[in-house]
């Protein structure tokens, strides 16, 4: 039998208008420590965001989203965040805030594979 490892997970939502609190599922963020693993995925279907609001950015929202990608990642171009420990990226980036792009509350579960289970996660979630 597999190992099985403890993983946590939010989903990465766009608000385009914070007081209205009516959001879109657009991404997952998933961490999971024993397997260093911390990636994040994002698909963005314009013409649901635009009935939301015809007045977001879609190029601008697109540069967050890669942005928290890079973070996520700890690449290059990723600022001063980039550059702490994976669990520390996994809290800021889910941390509680009041912007267009918000994360839902964290969520744990157990996988053999983050990376399967990040997919399968965007699948039933966002897609």
């Amino acid at each position: 039998m597999q190992e099985k490892f403890l993983f946590e997970y939010a989903v990465i939502r766009v608000m385009p208008r914070v007081e209205r609190e009516e959001f879109l599922n657009v991404g997952i963020i998933l961490f999971c420590a024993k397997q260093k693993y911390l990636q994040s995925i994002f698909y963005l279907d314009e013409s649901k965001i635009n009935a939301f609001s015809k007045e977001i950015d879609i190029n601008e929202l697109t540069d967050n989203l890669n942005a928290f990608q890079r973070i996520s990642k700890g690449s290059a171009g990723s600022g001063p965040i980039g550059k702490y420990d994976q669990a520390s990226r996994f809290r800021w980036l889910t941390a509680t805030r009041s912007t267009v792009v918000q994360c839902s509350k964290v969520h744990p579960g157990f996988c053999t594979d983050p990376n399967e289970t990040l997919l399968k996660l965007h699948q039933e979630l966002v897609l």
